[in-house]
């Protein structure tokens, strides 16, 4: 059932973007910010390492904190020690992190290379189980692509541990900030 207020206001695409519309300077803005950080953390792919990395282990404390307030809420004592475990070892690992942030870029690295490299394997598999009408050669081609950077990044492991991370956030800074000037000028564009 719709009520008035449902039905007087529209909620498509369109009106989306049109309110968009007035703010594509500051679309723009962002998108530039995004890209200066990323050539600072390109130009700095160690510190930028160590910020993801603390990043990783506020996120972990904070985490870990919710998993303990979590556990209060269970019923049974079994369930209680285990989430609460969990939220306590969660909470230790954040602190390592902050103890030592180069030591948790050698096993995030690890982690990020091995994830890619079954990444890389699984897409390509789907890409030879998928039909020929479909676009295979695309999957196919990304699986591969995933599965090299893998393969490189373990190769060179734990000496790429020290840049690896911060040049992967600044690539992404880069082209998140890219897409953001984009779509800025094409909304202004649009109008």
């Amino acid at each position: 059932m719709t009520s008035a207020s449902d039905t007087s206001h529209p909620s498509g695409l369109g009106s989306g973007i049109s309110a968009l519309h007035a703010k594509w300077g500051w679309i723009v803005a962002l998108g530039v910010v995004y890209l200066v950080a990323g050539f600072v953390a390109l130009g700095s792919v160690v510190m930028a390492t160590v910020a993801s990395v603390i990043v990783v282990g506020a996120m972990m404390i904070v985490a870990g904190a919710a998993e303990i307030i979590g556990a209060f809420q269970m019923k049974s004592w079994g369930k209680f020690v285990i989430w609460a475990l969990l939220g306590v070892l969660y909470v230790i690992a954040g602190f390592l992190t902050f103890e030592n942030p180069l030591f948790a870029a050698v096993l995030l690295t690890l982690f990020l290379g091995a994830s890619l490299l079954a990444s890389g394997a699984v897409r390509l598999f789907l890409a030879f189980s998928m039909k020929r009408e479909s676009p295979w050669v695309w999957v196919a081609l990304s699986g591969a692509i995933t599965l090299l950077l893998g393969l490189l990044i373990l190769a060179r492991w734990p000496v790429n541990s020290v840049y690896i991370l911060g040049l992967f956030l600044g690539i992404d800074l880069i082209m998140a900030g890219a897409g953001w000037v984009s779509l800025g000028f094409s909304l202004k564009r649009r109008h």
